[in-house]
Order: structure tokens, then C-alpha cells, then sequence
């Protein structure tokens, strides 16, 4: 019934509780998880006029180096992530694959789960976020709205 679950972690509790259902789910239906990180890089570089040709000092901007290395911070934080969500699967001897993937993470995970042919996607109702929402995290609305296969939030 439930083979191919996709699990979207963020590292949040919600994100490991959905993790540890799926794993139960998986382990009664002999199925298989694939563990998904998206990452964005939001951060753009700005071209400025050289600090000449400026009036007043030069505002400080992030060089290529410096968001290059930002950016491999950002994936070395996502692959740990799924790499610590392999771990705790580990004790139910479930298959598990890993995608970490950059963009936005309502369009990479329900591109992943149409794509894969997923029968279920298992997501933490919040994820990390600076905002409070009400009742559900973006993402995890985002999710169940364009999905088109089950998806299972745990809270």
C-alpha cells in the first residue's frame, strides 16, 4: 500500500516525529523512504557602482567567495540533516535513499513526490521558521494543496 514515502526534514521535532512515524509505516508495508532537504539560497549578489563613484562610504556586500561559502554551509547543514534522519532509521532496516536539493521547498518536494511516483509523503505540521503560523507551516500547506499523492502531517 504505502512502498515509496517521501519524508521532507527540515531538522525540527515536527519534521523527526513525522520521520519516526514513516519509519513505522515503512517497516509494516516493507517499504521504502527517501528523505528530502531543500534548501534555498535566497541570498543574491548586488552590484554596486565602485565605492569612486559613490557620494557617501561604501556599504558593505557579501563577495563571491563569501557566498559560495555560504552556500556550502547551507548544503553541509542539509546533508547532515538527512544524514542524521538515515541514522535514526537505521534500527528498522528500512531502505533509505537521501535528496538534497536546492530551491523552494513546497516546489522541490511535491516536483520529487509527482516525479518518484511516491505513494505517500509523511510531514512534521512546522517546520523551523521565525514565524508562528496557526495551524500549519507554509510548507507543509503548500504541500498538501499541490501534492497529488496522500499526504500524512503529524503534528
Amino acid at each position: 500500500m504505502f512502498r515509496k514515502i517521501l519524508v521532507p526534514l527540515d531538522g525540527s521535532k515536527h519534521s523527526l516525529k513525522a520521520l519516526e512515524q514513516a519509519g513505522e509505516i515503512a517497516e509494516k508495508f516493507s517499504g521504502r523512504i527517501t528523505l528530502i532537504h531543500a534548501y534555498s539560497l535566497s541570498v543574491q549578489p548586488i552590484m554596486l557602482p565602485e565605492p569612486s563613484a559613490l557620494s557617501s562610504p561604501a556599504i558593505p556586500i557579501l563577495s563571491g567567495e563569501e557566498l559560495s561559502k555560504i552556500a556550502e554551509a547551507t548544503r553541509a547543514v542539509g546533508k547532515r540533516i538527512l544524514d542524521d534522519g538515515e541514522e535514526k532509521l537505521r534500527p528498522r532496516k528500512v531502505k533509505v535513499e537521501k535528496m538534497l536539493v536546492e530551491g523552494h521547498a513546497v516546489e522541490e518536494i511535491v516536483k520529487a513526490a509527482n516525479e518518484g511516483n511516491y505513494d505517500l509523503i509523511v510531514i512534521g505540521a512546522r517546520g523551523i521558521s521565525h514565524i508562528k503560523e496557526i495551524l500549519l507551516g507554509s510548507v507543509t500547506d503548500g504541500v498538501i494543496h499541490h501534492a497529488r499523492c496522500p499526504v500524512l502531517v503529524i503534528k
